[in-house]
């Protein structure tokens, strides 16, 4: 009993503002439906309580049913709750978006394959690996597009990331920023939460452009995938830019050990993201239906034998 006590509240507690507007129209409709209301001006109110006998119509409860139900109604779409029960939601992967790099340097083929087809490769594992688990792709050079909103079909992100080149980008360069907030948008629209992954070779964007896009979606947790040598300068552009926004940054490997790694990373910092959702306040506001639907079938059905009969 105690621990009820301690946790009844309200999941709406705005709704209880309607309570006092129930009184204040319930008291503007006894007014208007009060048949003395002219003769009140007119005549003295003693000696008009003395010619008129209305005690059975003010001690008639019924008057109040109208009032009674606004005030249950309220109540109930405030939403009265106590006890929590697990969310339905709570057991669903969170989405991973890939952001692909698709600018002129992914054609290099310093070792061979070009680093466009090893992204790709690598795209393709990761779609196997998270199998049923939402995945997106969005593709970025000198503009972001979305190519696939998460989807748990992942085996079609890998098929459309075999079809990403530089050709198919209607502008050059290297926005990842636009590319970050346009993948982070996404997550959030969706609001269960998520994390990013950039596989590219390089940054060429100064760091503190990305910070801005990364925060003005909400700094999703966000992973990169480096296509270049581990020591080169390029793979170090990357590593500044993930210190930047709180990111890491994992090399890329010829057995799987990346794929696990980013695998992990997805599992374990996205479900950050959604911790403390696992359980929700279970509404108790529908058990009041029946005796609203009591109130409101006593009210009208006054209203309907207090009109005069023809």
């Amino acid at each position: 009993m105690m621990g009820l006590l301690h946790n009844f509240h309200f999941v709406r507690p705005l709704g209880l503002a309607l309570i006092p507007i129930a009184f204040a129209v319930w008291w503007y409709w006894q007014r208007q439906l009060d048949p003395l209301r002219g003769w009140r001006q007119q005549i003295d109110p003693d000696l008009l309580e003395a010619l008129v006998d209305d005690r059975d119509a003010k001690r008639d409860p019924m008057r109040y049913a109208m009032v009674a139900a606004w005030i249950v109604a309220a109540i109930a779409i405030a939403g009265p709750t106590w006890k929590l029960e697990p969310n339905p939601f709570a057991e669903d992967a969170p989405p991973l978006m890939i952001v692909l790099k698709a600018g002129e340097s992914m054609l290099k083929t310093n070792p061979s394959p070009s680093r466009m087809e090893r992204a790709q490769l690598k795209i393709a594992d990761l779609a196997k690996a998270r199998k049923g688990d939402p995945l997106g792709l969005l593709a970025y050079s000198g503009s972001a597009h979305l190519v696939l909103p998460p989807t748990q079909d992942t085996a079609v992100i890998g098929e459309m990331a075999a079809e990403i080149s530089p050709d198919v980008m209607p502008v050059p360069g290297d926005r990842l920023d636009l590319a970050i907030a346009a993948a982070g948008e996404l997550l959030r629209e969706q609001g269960s939460g998520g994390s990013l992954l950039v596989v590219a070779d390089s940054a060429e964007i100064d760091p503190s452009e990305v910070v801005k896009a990364h925060q003005s979606v909400g700094s999703p947790p966000t992973e990169f995938l480096a296509l270049t040598d581990p020591d080169s300068a390029e793979t170090q552009s990357l590593r500044d830019v993930a210190a930047a926004i709180g990111g890491s940054v994992e090399s890329l490997s010829i057995e799987d050990d990346d794929i696990q790694q980013i695998f992990r990373f997805a599992q374990r910092r996205a479900a950050a993201g959604v911790s403390g959702e696992s359980n929700r306040w279970q509404e108790a506001g529908y058990w009041l239906t029946p005796l609203l639907a009591l109130l409101v079938a006593v009210s009208f059905r006054r209203q309907k034998s207090s009109q005069p009969k023809e």
